[in-house]
């Protein structure tokens, strides 16, 4: 199994980045590509998962090990597939899925794309006593969606739409709904006019759509 590839950052994309090592480029799945965008031309490394299926396979990256092994409890649960354990690792921390997990905390689950209330009751039921080493090393009173607050100078129309295309394109990719994210528009709207880059507005908007 590949632990992690580490290589030139060479494209962002909605849905995947692409990591170049050894002549080779791989494409990999991430929660929120954008995030990565500043280090595009860069050496970065990348934790990953290979997903193997009769008719797919694909490498799904994190940035860390937690993130992946927290990952991989997820797909171990009926009726979570890649996408909606992405969705959940790429909206919040391990943390604090964790600690939902064990506090039987269905209203916060059910909030995740692909994720209703019999999903959310598996996994607790399936994962309550397997989640102890994500509440411990970090504290889950922490509010990990909030965003970076720095912005940068205002931005000119085309950008700024730029932004918002771009942002929600990626909450679409993770399952939210066209109305769900276009109810949350305005507010993104502010946030880009404001200097905020893609990955920033993104994490806003997930946690917009959270609250």
């Amino acid at each position: 199994m590949i632990d992690y590839i580490q290589g030139k950052l060479t494209h962002v994309d909605v849905h995947f980045i692409v990591v170049e090592t050894g002549g080779i480029g791989y494409q990999v799945i991430t929660g929120n590509p954008f995030q990565y965008r500043r280090h595009e031309g860069e050496d970065v490394r990348i934790y990953t998962y290979q997903y193997v299926r009769e008719d797919a396979l694909a490498l799904y990256g994190f940035r860390t090990r937690q993130e992946r092994t927290l990952f991989e409890k997820l797909l171990q649960v009926s009726g979570v597939g890649p996408k909606a354990a992405l969705a959940l690792v790429a909206t919040a921390s391990p943390a604090q899925i964790a600690w939902a997990i064990q506090n039987e905390d269905l209203a916060f689950l059910t909030k995740f794309p692909g994720i209703g209330k019999k999903t959310a009751q598996r996994l607790i039921v399936d994962l309550k006593d397997k989640v102890d080493e994500f509440v411990t090393r970090e504290n889950v009173t922490a509010d990990h969606l909030q965003p970076n607050q720095h912005s940068g100078p205002e931005r000119g129309h085309t950008e700024q739409n730029t932004v918002l295309e771009e942002t929600l394109a990626a909450l679409q990719a993770l399952g939210y709904g066209e109305s769900e994210v276009r109810r949350i528009l305005p507010e993104l709207k502010q946030h880009a006019e404001a200097g905020e880059p893609t990955e920033a507005v993104i994490k806003r908007g997930l946690k917009l759509l959270m609250d």
